[in-house]
C-alpha cells in the first residue's frame, strides 16, 4: 500500500495557484468570522442600549407625572382628574408596548399598565432618587424572550417612590437575527467569490511564467539564440524574463567563444603537428636532405612551440573553470621588474629602461611573473629598439600598484584595443609565424590580472608605440611607495 503523502508535502505539491486561492480564502474567512462576530456583538450592544435608553426616557416622563400634585394626593384621593392623569401616564387603559408601574416605598403599586394590573412590583431594585437601575432578565410569566427592566427613583412629599418600566427586546432580537442571517449567507458567498477571483488572477499572473517555461523548454544546447517573452510592466516576472534573457545571451556568447576557442586551438595545434609530420616524412623519404642536427633542432623548436601552446591552453581552461591555483603571499613588483629587465638585456639587443618604485601586492608570485613575462615578450616582439618597464604605487596603503610595459613599436590601433586581449587575436602585422606569437599571451595576462582583482589596459606610449598598464590592489598592510613617472620609449 503506497504511503500517504504528508500534509506539508501535499500542500507544497498543490501549486502556487491552489495555495494562493486557499490561503486567501482562509485568511479572509478568519477576518470575516472575527469581523462579523465583533460587528454582531457591537450591534447587539447598541440595540440593547437603545432599548434601555427608551425605557429610561419613559421612566423619566412617568416620574414627571407622578411627582406632582397627583402623587402627593396618594392612592386614597378620589380626584378623578388626578387618577385619570396617572393612569394615562402609566398606560393603564391602552397597550403601549411597554409595562409601567409606580411603586411606593412600602411596595404598594400605586399605578400600573393594563397588562400588569394586580401584579406585585416588577423589580426589586431601589435606586436613589433621580438615579436609574437597568436589568436584563427573562420573564416567562409575561412572555418569551429577553426583557429589559428600568427602575427610576422618585420622591414626593418626603416619600420614596420608584417607577418601573419593563420592555421586551423583540425588536432588537429580530434585528440581530436578521443581521446574523445576512452574515451567514453573505460570508460564504464572499469567500467563494474571493477564492474564484484569486484563482483567476493568480492564473493570469502565472501565464507569463508558463510562457517563459515553455520557451526555455524549447531552447536546446545547439540553439541558445532563443529568448523568453518579456511581459509588460516592471514586476518580478518581467525582471525574471529580462534576467533569463541576459543569462541566455551570456550562455550564447560563452558557447560561441568556446566554439571559436576550440576551432582556433585546433588550428594552432595543427601547425606544429603538421610541421613535425612533414619533417618526419621528408627525413624518412630523403634521409640526406638535412643533417641529424638540423632535424633535431626542428623537432626541438616545434615541440617547444607545441608545449608552450598546450600550457597556455591549460591556463585558459583553468581560468574558465575558476580553478587558477595560486599560492598567495606578499609580492614585490619592483623586484619582478628588475629581474625581467635583466632577462631582456641578456636575451635581446633592445635598450631596456627601468623606472621602478617600491610596490608590494598580495598575490601569486609565479602568476604575476608570468603576467610581466608575457607583456615584455609582447613588447620585445613589436619594439623597434627599446622597451621601458616601470612600477609605482598610487594612493599609498589600500591604493593601487601600477605596472607599465612600453615599447617603441607601431602601437595598437584604438579600434583594436578592446579586442587585443581576446584569445587567438593577432593584429595583421603580427600574423607572421616568425614573430612567435600564438595570440594567447595577452589573453592569459587578462585572466591572471582579473584573478588578482586588477585591470589591464593598452594605451599610446608618450613617445610612440604601445603602453600596457596593469593595476593591482595594494592591501592596507602593504608598504607605501613614492610615485614614479610612467616609463616611455622616448625616455630611453
Amino acid at each position: 500500500m503506497p504511503a500517504r503523502p504528508s500534509p506539508r508535502r501535499a500542500w507544497r505539491a498543490a501549486g502556487v495557484q491552489v495555495r494562493s486561492a486557499v490561503a486567501a480564502t482562509v485568511l479572509l474567512g478568519l477576518l470575516v468570522v472575527a469581523g462579523s462576530g465583533l460587528g454582531l456583538l457591537v450591534l447587539r450592544d447598541s440595540l440593547y442600549e437603545a432599548v434601555e435608553a427608551s425605557g429610561s426616557v419613559q421612566a423619566r416622563l412617568v416620574r414627571l407625572s407622578v411627582t406632582g400634585e397627583l402623587l402627593r394626593a396618594g392612592p386614597e384621593r378620589t380626584d378623578d382628574d388626578a387618577r385619570e392623569a396617572l393612569d394615562r401616564a402609566v398606560g393603564a387603559d391602552d397597550d403601549r408596548g411597554s409595562l409601567v408601574q409606580v411603586v411606593r416605598q412600602d411596595d404598594v403599586v400605586v399605578a400600573a399598565s393594563r397588562d400588569v394590573a394586580g401584579l406585585g412590583p416588577l423589580s426589586d431594585a431601589r435606586p436613589r432618587v433621580a438615579e436609574v437601575a437597568q436589568e436584563r432578565r427573562e420573564e416567562p410569566a409575561l412572555g418569551p424572550g429577553r426583557w429589559f427592566a428600568t427602575t427610576l427613583g422618585a420622591a414626593a412629599d418626603d416619600e420614596y417612590y420608584r417607577v418601573v418600566v419593563l420592555q421586551r427586546g423583540t425588536s432588537a432580537e429580530s434585528t440581530l437575527r436578521t443581521a446574523t442571517a445576512i452574515v451567514a449567507v453573505a460570508a460564504p458567498a464572499l469567500l467563494v467569490a474571493v477564492a474564484a477571483a484569486t484563482w483567476v488572477f493568480v492564473g493570469r499572473s502565472l501565464r507569463p511564467v508558463e510562457a517563459i517555461r515553455r520557451t526555455v523548454e524549447g531552447i536546446g544546447a545547439g540553439h541558445l539564440d532563443g529568448r523568453v517573452p518579456v511581459p509588460d510592466g516592471r514586476d518580478a516576472v518581467a525582471r525574471l524574463a529580462e534576467t533569463m534573457n541576459a543569462m541566455l545571451a551570456r550562455l550564447e556568447a560563452s558557447q560561441r567563444a568556446q566554439r571559436r576557442f576550440v576551432a582556433d586551438a585546433s588550428h594552432e595545434l595543427r601547425s606544429p603537428v603538421a610541421t613535425l609530420r612533414a619533417a618526419a616524412e621528408v627525413w624518412a623519404d630523403h634521409p640526406g636532405t638535412s643533417s641529424p642536427e638540423e632535424f633535431a633542432a626542428l623537432v626541438e623548436d616545434e615541440s617547444a612551440r607545441l608545449e608552450h601552446l598546450v600550457a597556455d591552453l591549460l591556463v585558459l581552461a583553468r581560468a574558465d573553470e575558476g580553478r587558477l591555483a595560486s599560492v598567495r603571499g606578499d609580492v614585490d613588483l619592483d623586484e619582478l621588474v628588475g629581474a625581467e629587465a635583466a632577462r631582456l638585456r641578456a636575451t635581446t639587443a633592445l635598450a631596456v629602461r627601468v623606472a621602478a618604485a617600491p610596490a608590494r601586492v598580495h598575490g601569486d608570485a609565479a602568476q604575476l611573473a608570468r603576467v610581466l613575462r608575457n607583456l615584455t615578450d609582447n613588447a620585445a616582439r613589436h619594439a623597434r629598439g627599446a622597451v621601458a618597464l616601470g612600477v609605482r604605487a598610487e594612493g599609498g596603503q589600500g591604493g593601487m600598484a601600477v605596472l607599465e610595459v612600453a615599447d617603441d613599436g607601431p602601437g595598437v590601433p584604438a579600434a583594436e584595443r578592446a579586442r587585443v586581449f581576446d584569445r587567438f587575436v593577432r593584429l595583421e602585422e603580427a600574423r607572421g609565424r616568425g614573430s612567435g606569437g600564438t595570440g594567447l599571451g595577452l589573453a592569459i595576462v587578462a585572466e591572471l590580472v582579473a584573478a588578482h582583482g586588477g585591470t589591464v589596459e593598452v594605451d599610446d606610449a608618450p613617445g610612440g608605440g604601445a603602453l600596457f598598464r596593469v593595476r593591482l590592489p595594494v592591501p592596507p598592510t602593504g608598504s607605501p611607495a613614492d610615485a614614479a613617472q610612467p616609463p616611455s620609449a622616448a625616455s630611453r
